[in-house]
């Protein structure tokens, strides 16, 4: 389903990659977020779908409301991201940390029993979106329930063609589930708490 989206305003976050030892800053323009990952009928996160299927669902809401993709193919048919289009797509990893934080500094925006579920408190599944408490810009389960994919390679000249997903998910003990984790997996994997959320550029009348 297609859940209502949250105006984000421009701002600053700090990154950081602990593999590697290295930090820097990502100026972030005004963009829309979705207020839950995008969900099925039943309410409940969709799952395994691979980064390939997400950015393809993206184009097609896209042309099915009549707003431009913001995906194409380059001549090696390689995904490509036109950043002035309308259409949805996925969040970068640096606009995903910043609505995530929504404006706090600390590891997770709040406690974590009422703001994620969690492999303390999940019993092992997925849970109908919005079920725990947002954080301040009104965002709800950006931790916990499931990892989502963002459109960012994690690191090209190590991982080739693997893309980052934020979160934590049901499955994720409550360490791995805070707004700076990092994870990552090739564009083809898909698995049962993993999905996305929605973005688009500007903010939304």
């Amino acid at each position: 389903m297609i859940e209502a989206m949250v105006a984000v305003p421009a701002g600053v976050v700090d990154l950081r990659d602990d593999r590697r030892g290295t930090a820097w800053q990502v100026e972030i323009a005004p963009f829309a977020l979705g207020r839950f990952p995008v969900t099925g009928h039943d309410r409940v996160p969709v799952t395994n779908v691979s980064w390939l299927e997400a950015v393809a669902w993206c184009n097609r809401l896209s042309q099915r409301e009549g707003l431009t993709p913001a995906y194409g193919h380059d001549g090696a048919g390689e995904v490509v991201w036109d950043r002035t289009a309308e259409g949805y797509r996925l969040p970068t990893e640096a606009e995903w940390q910043y609505a995530c934080k929504a404006g706090t500094t600390g590891y997770r925006y709040g406690d974590i029993d009422e703001i994620a579920w969690y492999a303390g408190n999940s019993g092992e599944r997925a849970h109908e979106a919005g079920g725990k408490a947002a954080n301040p810009w009104g965002l709800h389960d950006m931790l916990g329930n499931v990892w989502e994919w963002c459109w960012d390679l994690y690191d090209e000249e190590v991982y080739g063609s693997y893309r980052i997903f934020r979160g934590g998910s049901w499955a994720e003990q409550e360490r791995g589930c805070g707004a700076s984790v990092r994870r990552r997996s090739h564009p083809t994997f898909a698995i049962d708490d993993l999905g996305f959320r929605l973005a688009r550029n500007g903010l939304l009348e």
